[in-house]
């Protein structure tokens, strides 16, 4: 509980700074009390309530914390020289290092960069410490992932005696302090803005969107701006002549819908910055899935297939444990050029078993054995539902049946005596070239 304070107003000459919490009055350029120039002002700074929290390079920010040696150091996040780079910190981003680049290319713009293999438990466990003190601020918090979230701060005024933006700096404050990482902050009147603010000035961000300036900014913003505008449909609008938002705010709703279906009434509502959405908690998973990126590409099912295979099982350890089960499976392949395949097929019930799983991929992957080299394959399903009416008798594949109760002794053997207990014939010696199989829940 903060102690009282004096109610700010909202005036653009008032403030506070953002290092010991002080109100300002006037327009000075340092905090009146500590000297500090990491001041907050805006004419809409008390009234705003959504808010978007992003750990900045997280991951890199983690293994710093836990090794001063690297305070000063470029650090890539990821796997061998066939990996991609999972996060960079700043240092090897002012080296043109980014998320998602192949690791080669990675060193060759920043050879001097120390590699790191992802340690996901350590990063989930801070994470949720993390989560744990938003939680703390409302209980109204929506996670994106590991390491973001939105929070809507409507209630922390009668709770925490002080506006939303106050208690988001004392956040902010409060991560670095005692997790030990830095944190950038978006606050806004609708989700979209949120996130938006959120990135700008990283790391140790704190940005502001309010309603009054929403059309006049976006108005100067390219259209990669918006939500679902990546490299392929932002080339689909280039051709069309339209790169700024500008344009997107000058045309009717019915003439984007007419350009571009669902995707226009998008356009047409955030180019204008109507965004309606609540921030929900606990969002439930979309997916659940695993993959894994090889040593060197490969190409034949020989190779392929052992790797399915222990994917597979991956993916129903994580759905059995979870107590959920997926009705569509997708197969997910990244050829040596970095072009990926995704393929995907309904089941008439949804599954939670490594059998089913498997052998739904093996159909899907048979038809992309054609010669092509694969740098990664991936398994997974999606359209989840509680496992009540998962796996129901198969009248046609009567050895279904037999397959389901075998696996199901294997999890049992596996629970008492270890993941290695038993292999089957298939993973049994086999798939080596390639990392251990990554967890992905969406």
């Amino acid at each position: 509980m903060f102690a009282a304070m004096p109610t700010p107003v909202n005036d653009p000459s008032h403030g506070f700074c953002r290092d010991c919490l002080t109100l300002q009055r006037g327009s000075g350029l340092r905090c009146s009390a500590c000297g500090s120039p990491r001041l907050a002002r805006h004419p809409e700074l008390y009234s705003l309530r959504i808010a978007h929290i992003d750990c900045d390079a997280f991951y890199a920010a983690v293994e710093k914390r836990d090794n001063p040696e690297l305070k000063d150091k470029p650090v890539i996040i990821g796997g061998g020289k066939r990996g991609v780079v999972s996060t960079a910190c700043y240092i090897a981003r002012i080296h043109g290092v980014r998320s998602a680049m192949p690791m080669f290319k990675a060193l060759e713009a920043c050879p001097e960069a120390v590699v790191i293999k992802p340690d996901m438990e350590k990063y989930v466990r801070v994470g949720r410490e993390v989560r744990a003190m938003m939680q703390a601020l409302t209980p109204l918090v929506e996670p994106l992932s590991i390491d973001e979230a939105f929070l809507d701060l409507s209630g922390t005024e009668r709770l925490h005696g002080r506006p939303p933006a106050l208690v988001l700096a004392r956040f902010t404050q409060a991560v670095e302090k005692e997790i030990g990482i830095t944190v950038s902050a978006g606050l806004s009147y609708c989700k979209f803005l949120a996130k938006v603010a959120s990135d700008f000035r990283k790391p140790r961000g704190f940005s502001i969107i309010g309603q009054a300036e929403a059309l006049g900014f976006l108005a100067e913003q390219p259209v990669t701006m918006i939500w679902g505008v990546g490299k392929a449909f932002a080339a689909t609008l280039e051709q069309d002549g339209i790169r700024m938002i500008s344009q997107l705010q000058r045309m009717e709703r019915g003439e984007l819908m007419r350009r571009y279906g669902t995707m226009g009434d998008r356009l047409y509502r955030l180019s204008r910055g109507q965004d309606e959405r609540r921030v929900v908690p606990d969002h439930d998973a979309k997916s659940v899935s695993a993959e894994t990126t090889f040593d060197t590409d490969l190409a034949s099912a020989a190779d392929l297939v052992p790797v399915l295979r222990a994917l597979s099982e991956k993916v129903s350890a994580r759905l059995k444990k979870a107590g959920i089960a997926g009705r569509t499976v997708v197969l997910k392949l990244k050829t040596s050029d970095f072009k990926i395949r995704t393929r995907n097929r309904q089941l008439a019930d949804p599954t939670r078993l490594a059998d089913r799983i498997f052998q739904t991929g093996l159909q899907l992957l048979e038809k992309e054995t054609d010669g092509t080299r694969y740098r990664l394959l991936g398994i997974g399903v999606s359209d989840l539902s509680d496992a009540d009416r998962a796996d129901p008798p198969d009248l046609v594949d009567v050895q279904a049946r037999k397959r389901a109760l075998a696996e199901g002794a294997i999890d049992a053997l596996r629970d008492k005596f270890g993941k290695k207990a038993v292999e089957t014939g298939y993973t049994f010696g086999k798939g080596r070239n390639a990392h251990p199989p990554e967890d992905v829940e969406r």
